[in-house]
């Protein structure tokens, strides 16, 4: 099976391209340094040829234009695929990103799942968590003097290997046409799991819950960031990923 994964070189995707690779699968890690742009095509139509599934986890490389970003790379990466006669197409996409008002990044992803759903190309779109990997920056963005500052809410993190992995198997089988979501093995609050990740990684800033803070713009409902129904689970939790995590620093 030959394999394209816009992204490829990126967290995620680099990650994808080792457990593919490692099945014996054919995979293209598609990005511009590589030759290949989903914004302009430039390279898009060669590197799709022979591709029996695209995985798009690319990120938009500037956040405020995200959701330009995220329409003219849809609708050329699509196009490319339909003329290739690609049979699966998997998004990477973000559970509750329907959900959080106020959110731009969010919306734009809305748009990505939207023009999806429309292309006629097979598809599954599957909605990860929060990634563990971000909880620092979760942190950071919301740090107040010695204080992190969070809103209240439920927070289910999973681990970048995990998603990679579940991504791969879904990759491998059957499109679903349909939304599929992934998560970490453990609930809890938002405060509780970014203190955890502090303490574990030796940061004494206190984490507090705050009535106004808001989720990078977006006002956040207990379970906005959690799945609400069945999901497939990771297997690292939030105590063994910052073992090993603190372990590999």
């Amino acid at each position: 099976m030959k394999a394209v994964v816009v992204g490829g070189t990126g967290l995620i995707g680099s990650k994808i391209v080792d457990c593919l690779g490692r099945r014996g699968d054919q995979v293209v890690a598609a990005s511009p340094r590589n030759g290949i742009d989903t914004v302009t095509g430039k390279g898009l139509a060669e590197a799709l040829a022979g591709a029996s599934v695209v995985i798009d986890v690319s990120n938009a490389p500037v956040r405020e234009a995200a959701l330009e970003f995220f329409e003219t790379s849809g609708r050329n990466l699509l196009a490319a695929e339909a003329a290739a006669n690609v049979r699966h197409h998997v998004a990477l996409s973000i559970v509750g990103v329907d959900r959080v008002p106020g959110q731009d990044y969010y919306r734009a992803k809305v748009a990505q799942e939207a023009l999806i759903e429309a292309s006629g190309v097979p598809y599954t779109i599957v909605r990860a968590t929060q990634f563990m990997e971000f909880l620092g920056g979760i942190a950071d963005a919301n740090t107040i003097g010695d204080t992190v500052r969070l809103p209240a809410g439920l927070l289910q993190p999973i681990a970048a290997d995990d998603v990679a992995a579940i991504v791969s198997d879904i990759a491998t089988g059957d499109p679903q046409n349909a939304i599929v979501e992934i998560a970490g093995p453990e609930r809890g609050s938002f405060i509780d799991m970014v203190a955890r990740y502090l303490k574990a990684i030796g940061d004494r800033r206190a984490v507090v819950e705050d009535p106004d803070a808001r989720y990078f713009g977006g006002r956040l409902e207990k379970d906005s960031l959690v799945p609400r129904g069945e999901a497939r689970l990771g297997r690292l939790d939030l105590e063994t990923w910052s073992r090993r995590s603190v372990k590999g620093a």
